[in-house]
């Protein structure tokens, strides 16, 4: 092996540079050397290349935190992998310890770090992780799919939050790689109408693909009276995976129904009127990343309970990953893979 590889590595001011870089080396007893089988662009990743940043970065830092591995080598103190085994890679390194992580609520540590945004990450031929961020997968699991382990986590657990019933009407807001996810998930789960809006065509297809009974574009077409003329009295569930449109779903979901708020917008300041929630009894939940959802994503990865390859629109090698960005960028891809 030389002792140099490639990486994607973020410059800061909107810059993501192919540089030569020195392998990692282990450097703890609980870490683990990785080899990258492949990686995904997020659209974590396109926030943070935007000027100015959408999403805080490390400037110098290798991107990439959606990448499935294979382990290389293993520190002193680790005992549950070895050579050979194949892992997906929670980036989120959470200390353990604060009051959040103790409460169980690592997923809001207040020591947190992650792999592929403030430390190096998958964009690259290797990489280094501790060993408590690695979940072991099948190797008969295709490597493109598993890179979708760490967004699937993310839906599974805003998806138990509002816990759906069989035969509940669901309105997704957004068709991106997160809300794709959740159609296919509450399709999975049951769910009776699921109308997704949106504004992209070409997401508009995939959207349809992945279990929509209806797509509707909220520019050309009245959301809300499509809503209620196809549920009755709005949905039971709405989920707002775009960040900036909590104020419309108060419009779209039922008395006493469920409002989950997972895309993240640092800028949105939308206006709510607090009555309405308070008089109609809406439940309003806000879900973050993942927490202890690792497992059973892995788990309907590997037993195909969800048609998650059909997402998987692009896939190029590391040496192209600016074409894929570009793609994401525009709109005119959905998961976009990376090959190392």
């Amino acid at each position: 092996m030389s002792k140099n590889m490639l990486a994607a590595v973020f410059k800061g001011e909107g810059r993501l540079e192919l540089e030569e870089v020195f392998f990692p080396r282990l450097k703890r007893e609980d870490e683990v050397l990785l080899k990258v089988e492949a990686a995904s662009i997020c659209g974590t990743d396109i926030h943070i290349l935007e000027v100015p940043p959408g999403h805080p970065a490390t400037k110098g830092v290798i991107l990439g935190h959606e990448y499935t591995a294979k382990v290389l080598e293993v520190g002193g103190d680790i005992t549950h992998l070895k050579e050979g085994d194949r892992v997906v890679i929670d980036p989120n390194i959470t200390c353990g310890y604060c009051e959040y992580c103790r409460l169980g609520l690592p997923n809001t540590c207040v020591n947190m770090t992650t792999l592929g945004i403030f430390i190096d990450g998958g964009f690259a031929q290797c990489n280094v992780a501790p060993a408590k961020a690695l979940h072991k997968i099948s190797s008969s699991l295709p490597e493109e799919e598993a890179c979708l382990a760490e967004p699937l986590s993310c839906v599974i657990n805003g998806a138990q939050k509002v816990k759906l019933q069989p035969g509940e009407s669901v309105v997704v807001l957004g068709a991106g790689p997160i809300g794709l996810l959740f159609t296919l998930l509450f399709k999975s789960a049951g769910a009776g109408k699921i109308i997704v809006a949106e504004v992209n065509k070409f997401r508009s297809e995939f959207a349809l693909k992945s279990g929509a009974d209806l797509v509707v574009d909220p520019t050309s077409e009245n959301l809300e009276k499509i809503v209620k003329e196809k549920t009755g009295l709005g949905a039971d569930v709405v989920v707002d995976a775009v960040g900036s449109l909590f104020a419309q779903t108060l419009g779209l979901v039922r008395n006493g129904g469920s409002i989950l708020l997972f895309g993240m917008n640092e800028k949105a300041r939308g206006e709510i009127k607090q009555y309405d929630i308070t008089r109609r009894e809406i439940k309003v939940l806000g879900t973050f990343i993942a927490n202890a959802t690792f497992p059973p994503a892995v788990k309907m990865l590997e037993n195909k309970v969800l048609e998650i390859k059909g997402l998987i629109t692009h896939q190029f090698p590391l040496s192209k990953i600016k074409e894929g960005v570009e793609l994401m960028r525009k709109g005119e891809a959905i998961k976009v893979i990376i090959k190392p």
